[in-house]
This record gives structure tokens, C-alpha cells and sequence, in this order.
């Protein structure tokens, strides 16, 4: 398989899923009638082989999908537009909102340039902690902060490495607020009056030739939400840059083609061990993998992860914090898991994102790098406790399978 061929294969994995039949809550659970956006990156290292690596993106003015163009260093996308997402007046989501007409919308660019097909570029919701992570991760390493100190948030106080922690495998948000407030502490980010006048994320990633993860206008005492004026519009990230992102910390994986040479790595490998390590302990296997969905009515299956051991109860079931119970026996569907899936997800009503390393166990030799952003929230599952329409892990198990057969594992 080369390029053509694995951006042909996910165009196909996408088309064949018929997201534009998805039921939307918010259309009273009529199909949704056009197609959503998903951006959909991978990265493959078949064993001894060069990496193969596409994107292709969707939308509904793209339903048959968009072909990403890149040299062959994996660089930026060169023939997208892309735009940022917005919120109303009102504070909604107003790109997604049924019959919503985006000729009427005034959009702001976020990378590209005008003339080239544009895709507006959908909230990643929660895969923004991934940043987040990355960005302490660097204060660490430049001795602005460390893993093991006690960082203290509205009266809560406890290891840097532990806010990492929760943020990451359960998605805590208050984590996350804690984290956001140590950026602008240690001078990361800095505020005068109502405007951001340094942010070293963004330098750090500009640097990395990645320009479309941002995380803007977040607020000293940990604000980032839509009601902070973050959110929606203000933190960014593309499946592509998400991609690169992650192939920058596998430490398993060749060495990424595109950073400058004079470049010294993203991070120090005691601050990559701890980034990685949040990401293998995810207990949230709900979006591209859905192993922690097993028992649900209408179960389908997702990519064949398998979910940490740390989350099983003697009973079978998992128990990821008081408030995330998957009550099913769990243990016969982890035992027939064949790969580590090290990954970050996102989810809100009108989003739903996953992003993350893939490495076989056992036999299973397979190893890529997997990223989407979607316009597929809540409004399209099932129901509790689903996070999205089943048609997104049907697509990751799609994919994997793909995968396996070229891998021949």
C-alpha cells in the first residue's frame, strides 16, 4: 500500500459507513441528511517499509470526501483551506445547528489560504487536553514546573502528574482547568487585560511545522470552556497536525520526516514517558474503540483495543471515577483485544474526536498513528451511555481491519 492507496482506502472506510443517515436528536432523530465533517488522518509503519501516511476529510461541501495534499516529508496540508469554527451570539455552536446555512456565516481563516477548497475545522472538544498535556509537559522540561510538585486549584491540591493524569484517562475537566491555570502561572501564557500576549504553545508547536494546534485565549484561573472565551473558535487542532503531534511522541515510531534538523525534540524522554503513559491508561474506549461500550444494546465493535487493566472491577465491569460505571462483564471482550490503543478522546453534543497511537500485542504486529475530529457528538448516539453514533467505532474497525490485512497481522 502506498499513499494513493491508503487515502483511497479511507475515503472508501468513510462512504461506506453512510454517516449522512445518522439520527440527530436535534432534528428529532430524523437522518441527519447530509454529511457531517470528519477529518480522518493515518499513519502506518508496516516493519521495514517506509511509513504511508493520508488525510481526507469530509463535509457538506465535500460529501464524497477531499484528498489532503502534502510533500513527501509529511508537511503541512497545502491544498485546504481551512476555517475556525465559531460560536453565535448566544454562545452555540452555529455551524452545526440543523439548517444552518454557512453562506450566511462570516468565517475566519485558520491555516491555507483563500482560493483552495475550504473545510470548516470542527471543535476537537476534549483532545484539546492533549495539548494542554504537551504544554505542561514542556514547562517541566524547562524547569518551570515538575511532575511530582504539588499544584493547588480552588483549594484542591495534588501532584502535577496526577491533574495529568485524570485529565487525560477519564477526561476530568476540573483536571484540566488545574493544568490550564499552572500554564499561566509558570508564564506560558500570559494575559494583559482581556487579550493574550504570549503563548508559548504556540510557538512551540509553529516550531514543530505544526500551525493549526491552538489554544487560545484561555484565562489565568483556568478557563477554557465557551464560557471562559475559549471553547469553540479559540482552541483548534486538525486531524493532520493531531497526527504529526502524536508521531512526534511514539517513541516506537521511525523518525518524523518534516521538523527542521536544528530542531531539538519536542520533549525531554522522562516528560514523553509521562505523556505516553496517559495516554495508554485511557479507560474511555468509546469512540474509534469500544471495548468499554461492550454490553450496551447494539454494541458495535470499534477497533480491537484493549482496555486497561486498571479499570476492571472483580465483577468484570469498569469503573473509571464515581460517576463513569460501565456495568457489563468486560473481561471476555478485553481478552479478545490485540492491540494497545495510547489515545486522547473528545466529546460534546456537536463533536466527537480520537486521537492516538496503535501497537499490536502478541502477534499482532500492526503500528499506526490514527487521528479524527467530526461533527458526531452526542446528539447522534443511541442513547446513554453512548458518546457517539455506533457508525464512528464501525469506522475504526474498518480501518484497522484494512490495516491488518496489509500488515499481514
Amino acid at each position: 500500500m502506498n499513499t494513493v492507496e491508503l487515502a483511497q482506502a479511507l475515503l472508501e472506510a468513510v462512504r461506506a459507513q453512510g454517516f449522512e443517515h445518522c439520527e440527530d436528536r436535534l432534528q428529532g432523530g430524523r437522518p441527519a441528511g447530509q454529511m457531517p465533517s470528519i477529518d480522518l488522518a493515518v499513519a502506518a509503519f508496516p516493519p521495514g517499509a517506509a511509513p504511508v501516511f493520508a488525510n481526507v476529510l469530509f463535509s457538506r461541501e465535500h460529501p464524497q470526501g477531499l484528498v489532503a495534499e502534502f510533500d513527501g516529508m509529511a508537511g503541512a496540508v497545502s491544498n485546504v483551506h481551512f476555517l475556525a469554527d465559531q460560536l453565535d451570539a448566544r454562545g452555540n455552536s452555529v455551524a452545526w445547528l440543523p439548517g444552518s446555512d454557512w453562506s450566511t456565516l462570516r468565517w475566519h481563516s485558520l491555516a491555507g489560504r483563500t482560493g483552495l477548497p475550504r473545510v470548516v475545522a470542527p471543535y476537537p472538544a476534549s483532545l484539546i487536553k492533549l495539548m494542554v498535556l504537551v504544554g505542561v509537559a514542556q514547562q517541566v522540561d524547562q524547569g518551570h514546573a515538575r511532575w511530582q510538585q504539588a499544584w493547588t486549584w480552588q483549594g484542591r491540591s495534588r501532584p502535577v502528574q496526577d491533574w495529568a493524569f485524570d485529565m487525560t484517562v477519564i477526561s476530568c475537566n476540573d483536571a484540566t482547568s488545574a493544568l490550564v491555570a499552572l500554564l499561566h502561572a509558570a508564564g506560558a501564557v500570559r494575559r494583559e487585560g482581556d487579550a493574550e500576549v504570549r503563548n508559548e504553545l504556540h510557538g512551540l508547536f509553529a516550531a514543530q511545522g505544526l500551525p493549526t494546534l491552538r489554544l487560545a485565549n484561555t484565562r489565568p484561573d483556568g478557563g477554557w470552556r465557551n464560557s471562559d472565551g475559549a471553547g469553540v473558535g479559540q482552541l483548534q487542532m486538525t486531524a493532520w497536525d493531531t497526527l504529526r503531534l502524536l508521531w512526534l511522541l511514539d517513541d516506537a515510531a521511525p523518525p518524523p520526516p518534516w521538523p527542521r534538523q536544528d530542531l531539538a525534540p519536542l520533549l525531554s524522554p522522562a516528560s514523553r514517558a509521562v505523556v505516553l503513559h496517559c495516554l495508554r491508561e485511557q479507560g474511555l474506549h468509546e469512540v474509534l474503540s469500544s471495548g468499554v461500550l461492550a454490553g450496551v444494546a447494539g454494541w458495535v465493535p470499534g477497533l480491537p483495543a484493549r482496555l486497561p487493566e486498571r479499570w476492571l472491577q472483580a465483577d468484570g465491569s469498569a469503573r473509571l471515577s464515581d460517576e463513569l460505571h460501565f456495568p457489563a462483564d468486560l473481561r471476555a471482550e478485553r481478552a479478545r483485544s490485540e492491540l494497545e490503543f495510547a489515545h486522547k478522546t473528545g466529546n460534546t453534543e456537536n463533536y466527537c474526536s480520537d486521537a492516538g497511537i496503535v501497537r499490536g500485542l502478541g502477534r499482532a504486529r500492526r503500528h499506526y498513528l490514527i487521528a479524527m475530529t467530526s461533527s458526531l457528538g452526542r446528539r447522534y448516539s443511541p442513547g446513554e451511555p453512548c458518546a457517539t453514533t455506533w457508525r464512528l467505532p464501525a469506522l475504526g474497525a474498518a480501518i484497522d481491519d484494512r490495516l491488518r490485512h496489509w500488515m499481514g497481522d
